[in-house]
């Protein structure tokens, strides 16, 4: 298997300003499969660091009084005790908009103030293009004296309400406000990915790139600078401490860090031009599939994306695109909801039109029938290359918003038939394999140690297993559920086509607004990314 096969180079990063490595090799990457595991590992990782060791992290969401587990701690606990305890805390939280618009303007700036209190620094970070965010999750945790047992955390899962769900699917006991069809305590479907080895001083640059960056924290918002300025809002950032040498390898992973940043100005000191790295490694990624794309999703919008799964559709005969996404959006309203609904409406219709025997789009629903949302944002392509991030398969994420994104290559390769799927003689590999095995077990019901996998490992046969569960379990629903309820949690989604007159003011607000363009008008008018 060729690394540049799949990998980015340095020229396709095409953003040689960064200190970023193109990638790092000898990792060990582990996948957190739903926030209550990600939580319980953050807890134990983060209690055991000493006064002098770094605990680094972004974030889009952060709620202080979240329970990392049932009874504690809570995300101010853990993070103030690490910082009484002399550990250097340093954080970067979205600035975020009103939480009368639903979103965590209170939350962000109380987590900030409290952690601060206690020691650390937390800054609330604007400097994004107009109307975007910072929507990376990320901790690093270093101990300059045991690198060995330095670990980051890059994904889906913010440190905030419902995120504390496990595989049965319950949802968190603290909710966020969303949709009435999710329930009182929505059940949540995500994974963040648990990292060790030289990778880990990769995604503490990352930190440090935007912790250092002279733009103000406030750039996007001169009254919001006036604003902070008269509340007496730490701007101005502290010296970080030296950074430690990359921890030593420790596994057979070798992982590629990919990030989103837009052209903003003034413009970012370590993306002067922007950085769409995640764009560029799915596009080179589904380029090369040839059997099955796997993905989990919150959103798969905007026909700019969709069009590269068509084209691979196209080009491929053999190919299968499954795709796993939320049955509805998060919010509801007579405003809100037809922009988020005509934009999936439009990329699966796409898909579809390319092959429409070959795309599968399912949704889920815990074993009480209520909806499962994803926001998971998993990608595997012919089980040899897989992603996890925090990034969504739209444009906003690819082009407009801060994200960040772990690519995956495993050296070892899986020796169960068919070894080589694709048929490139890249091989199946363990990790990207697995990945895609454990996501489907739970989602089919099965053994989660893996007894049940035979009918799973080839691609055209799990295509084959999980449309007939979903197909099973919406006959059920369609017979007013009699009899047993057929084993799995898949069913066909089903997207609404909405009205014409709707359409008309839908789908411009969608485009301006819901998934906006933040590339440089030359990347726009070429159509790359």
């Amino acid at each position: 298997m060729s690394m540049q096969e799949w990998f980015l180079t340095a020229p396709e990063r095409a953003n040689p300003v960064s200190e970023l490595p193109v990638w790092r090799n000898g990792n060990l990457a582990e996948p957190l499969i739903h926030g209550a595991a990600y939580f319980d590992r953050l807890v134990r990782e983060v209690e055991a660091l000493r006064a002098g060791d770094h605990l680094f992290f972004t974030d889009w969401r952060g709620d202080p009084d979240q329970r990392m587990r049932p009874d504690g701690p809570t995300v101010v606990q853990l993070f103030s005790q690490a910082a009484q305890r002399g550990v250097v805390v340093k954080g970067l939280i979205w600035r975020s908009h009103l939480d009368a618009l639903s979103y965590s303007e209170e939350e962000n700036r109380n987590l900030s103030e409290a952690i601060c209190a206690a020691g650390g620094e937390v800054l609330l970070d604007q400097r994004v293009r107009r109307g975007g965010s910072h929507h990376q999750k990320l901790v690093v945790l270093r101990h300059p004296d045991a690198p060995e047992r330095d670990i980051a955390f890059a994904g889906g899962i913010d440190l905030c309400h419902s995120r504390r769900d496990d595989a049965m699917h319950r949802g968190d006991p603290q909710a966020v406000n969303m949709s009435p069809k999710y329930g009182d305590h929505p059940p949540w479907h995500d994974v963040q990915l648990a990292v060790r080895g030289p990778v880990v001083g990769a995604l503490d640059t990352t930190f440090r790139e935007r912790w250092t960056d002279p733009m103000p924290l406030d750039s996007e918002n001169p009254l919001a600078y006036l604003r902070d300025r008269l509340r007496g809002d730490d701007l101005s950032p502290d010296p970080l401490p030296d950074q430690p040498a990359d921890p030593p390898p420790c596994g057979p992973h070798h992982v590629q860090v990919l990030r989103t940043y837009p052209t903003v100005r003034p413009r970012y000191s370590f993306a002067p031009d922007g950085e769409r790295t995640v764009a560029r490694a799915y596009t080179k990624g589904i380029r090369r599939a040839r059997r099955l794309i796997y993905l989990e999703d919150q959103y798969l919008w905007s026909t700019e994306v969709a069009d590269l799964f068509a084209t691979a559709l196209r080009d491929n005969p053999e190919l299968h695109l499954v795709a796993v996404v939320p049955r509805h959006p998060d919010v509801d309203g007579r405003l809100a909801l037809p922009p988020n609904m005509v934009g999936r409406e439009q990329a699966l219709s796409l898909c579809h039109g390319a092959a429409p025997d070959r795309v599968h789009v399912c949704d889920l629903e815990n074993h009480e029938g209520t909806p499962v949302y994803v926001h998971a944002k998993v990608c595997v392509v012919d089980d040899v290359w897989a992603s996890v991030g925090s990034d969504n398969f739209n444009r906003r994420s690819w082009t407009h918003d801060s994200e960040l994104s772990c690519a995956v290559l495993d050296e070892t390769r899986d020796e169960r038939a068919p070894t080589d799927p694709a048929g490139l003689g890249d091989g199946a590999r363990v990790f990207a394999r697995e990945l895609r095995l454990r996501l489907l077990r739970e989602h089919l019901d099965r053994d989660p140690e893996g007894g049940e996998d035979h009918d799973l490992l080839d691609p055209a046969a799990a295509v084959e297993a999980l449309t007939s569960a979903a197909d099973a379990l919406q006959r059920w629903h369609d017979s007013g559920r009699v009899g047993p309820r057929p084993p799995g949690r898949l069913r066909p989604h089903q997207p609404e086509r909405l009205p014409w007159h709707t359409r008309i003011w839908a789908v411009p607000a969608y485009r301006l607004i819901y998934d906006p363009d933040g590339r440089p008008l030359r990347a726009r008018r070429a159509g790359t990314w």
